[in-house]
C-alpha cells in the first residue's frame, strides 16, 4: 500500500499583477470619455419658466449664455438679492454686456460669426427691466440672435 503524505506546509502561489495596469488605464480612459466637465458655474437661482412652445438649438457650440436671476445664498452678503448679471463664472453690470459679446465673437471662426446665438437664461421671478437693459446692451454690440430659455410645461 502506498503512503499519503499531506504537506501542510505548502504556500498559495502568488497572484499575477501583469494585467493591474491594462485595467487601470481602461477605468481611466472609460472616466475621461463619459465625463462632461462643467462649462460655468451658476452664481444665480436659476428657475427658468415654463413654455408650452418650444425648439431646439441646432449648434448648441454656437450658443453663448447670459444668466439673470438673484444670487446664490452664499453671495448675497456682497451683491445683495437683487436680481444680478453673470456672464461665463463672474457678476458683471449691463455695461459689460457689450464686451462679452465681442470678445465671444471674436473667439469664433469668422464663417460661424453670423450663426451665434445668444441664450438669455432668466430666473422665472426676474423684472423686465433689467431683461430690457441687457437686450438695450446686445442691440449695441449687434447680436440681434436671441434665445430665451425655459422648460418644457408638464401636462396637466
Amino acid at each position: 500500500m502506498s503512503k499519503f503524505r499531506k504537506d501542510g506546509g505548502k504556500e498559495l502561489p502568488p497572484i499575477s499583477t501583469a494585467s493591474l495596469p491594462d485595467i487601470v488605464f481602461m477605468l481611466l480612459f472609460f472616466f475621461m470619455v463619459s465625463t462632461t466637465m462643467r462649462e460655468v458655474t451658476l452664481k444665480v437661482k436659476m428657475r427658468l419658466p415654463e413654455a408650452t412652445e418650444l425648439s431646439k438649438l441646432e449648434k448648441k457650440s454656437l450658443v453663448s449664455y447670459i444668466y439673470i436671476g438673484e444670487p446664490q445664498p452664499q453671495f448675497q452678503k456682497t451683491f445683495g438679492k437683487a436680481p444680478r448679471i453673470q456672464l461665463n463664472d463672474q457678476f458683471a453690470d449691463v455695461s459689460e454686456v457689450q464686451d462679452y459679446v465681442i470678445a465671444e465673437r471674436e473667439a469664433r471662426v469668422e464663417a460661424e460669426r453670423p450663426m451665434i446665438v445668444t441664450s438669455l437664461k432668466i430666473d422665472e421671478n426676474t423684472k423686465m427691466g433689467i431683461v430690457n437693459d441687457v437686450k438695450q446692451e446686445l442691440r449695441k454690440s449687434a447680436a440681434l440672435n436671441i434665445n430665451y430659455s425655459s422648460r418644457r410645461r408638464a401636462e396637466r
